[in-house]
């Protein structure tokens, strides 16, 4: 049988048997694949090492007759070791991981694979602040799923201006001017860099980004709620 090789990440393991694996990876050219790994919770098995969570690995691979596939042989391209040093970096690992695994559908766009590779990187930073880690992954599935909001002009059409002060408006996904409203010109700022692809290094650099991410994280989370993301 034609064996076929992909780069994946691993977003879901599930035990099968007595010491088989089920895994669920992301890859960049053959969508979301579901792999039988035979062995692999044996100690001694070739696999493991190349399966692990928050790592980028070459996977050979059988199809099957269904949507199942088997591993042939697994080889380890990059492990994010630094993330599982540190227990909130590894939860906030999974979680981001998990949420991936239950938003992507089986044919996920290659940008995905892209973000969680982007993601382990940030993750695995211990100078990159893990609030900031969660902001930017939000802002990522938002703008993957095309919920991108608006950032050049206000409700009404009318361009974001330097003096005025907003509320957002979900139902336009825009801002909207109102006096005395807790969102300025930085803020705009702030999100339309997050928002243009900049990864989490880069948000950490800018000044005062600190009192921003504070301000938009709820404002994001509300977003991604508004857009059924969580």
């Amino acid at each position: 049988m034609k064996q076929l090789v992909t780069t994946g990440i691993v977003l879901g393991r599930l035990d099968y048997g007595e010491a088989d694996r089920i895994l669920t990876v992301l890859t960049p050219d053959q969508g979301k694949l579901s792999l039988l790994a035979k062995g692999v919770r044996r100690v001694k098995s070739k696999l493991a090492g190349g399966i692990e969570l928050f790592s980028v690995t070459n996977i050979t691979y059988i199809k099957g007759r269904g949507t199942l596939h088997s591993v042939v042989s697994t080889r380890l391209v990059k492990h994010y070791g630094n993330i599982v040093k540190n227990l909130d970096r590894t939860m906030l690992g999974y979680d981001c991981i998990k949420r991936l695994n239950k938003i992507t559908e089986d044919e996920p766009e290659a940008e995905y694979f892209t973000m969680a590779e982007q993601l382990f990187e940030a993750l695995d930073d211990a100078g990159i602040a893990l609030p900031l880690v969660m902001f930017w992954f939000d802002v990522q599935l938002l703008k993957l799923a095309g919920h991108t909001p608006n950032l050049q002009t206000d409700a009404t059409g009318r361009k974001l201006t330097t003096v005025e002060q907003y509320i957002f408006d979900f139902d336009h996904m825009s801002f909207a001017s109102r006096a005395g409203a807790p969102f300025g010109a930085d803020h705009v700022k702030y999100l339309r860099l997050a928002f243009s692809g900049n990864q989490p290094k880069i948000l950490s650099q800018v000044q005062g980004g600190g009192v921003l991410l504070d301000e938009l994280l709820p404002l994001v989370r509300s977003m991604l709620q508004a857009s059924s993301l969580v």
